[in-house]
């Protein structure tokens, strides 16, 4: 009897586990071609050649973001740093901070106040913010 109860219990909580999984799955894909569509409606306000590169997982808004502030193209060498055992700590503070750079700047060249990059750090204002800047007629 109580080994029944424990498995309908495991069965029921492998369940519930497995639903969650699916949920958070479809809310990611759903964030993910959201947060694409933008910045590629980004790209298309600041006049990028090439503003569907958005759609490239992981590293596409970075390359509209770097695209729009037209900064060297050094700071993608800390990606590199990343590998390297004690020092990757250092290399990705300083590429968050390059990355707030060019969201600065990514909102400026598209009529934005600047200052918005840093309120991006608050998750759900960041995408607030991004479709805004990426839809709002101004």
């Amino acid at each position: 009897m109580a080994l029944d109860l424990i498995s309908t219990l495991i069965g029921a909580f492998l369940g519930f586990l497995a639903g969650m999984i699916i949920v958070a799955i479809i809310v990611s894909i759903g964030i993910y071609i959201l947060m694409s569509l933008a910045y590629m409606a980004i790209g298309k306000k600041a006049r990028l050649k090439t503003p569907g590169l958005a759609w490239i997982p992981g590293v596409g808004p970075g390359l509209i973001a770097f695209q729009c502030s037209k900064m060297h193209w050094w700071p993608w060498l800390l990606i590199a740093g990343m590998l390297i055992p004690f020092v990757n700590f250092f290399c990705m503070i300083v590429f968050a901070v390059f990355n707030i750079i060019w969201s600065w700047k990514m909102f400026e060249k598209i009529g934005r106040p600047g200052w918005w990059a840093i309120l991006m750090l608050i998750p759900i204002v960041g995408l607030i913010l991004i479709c805004v800047a990426a839809w709002s007629k101004k």
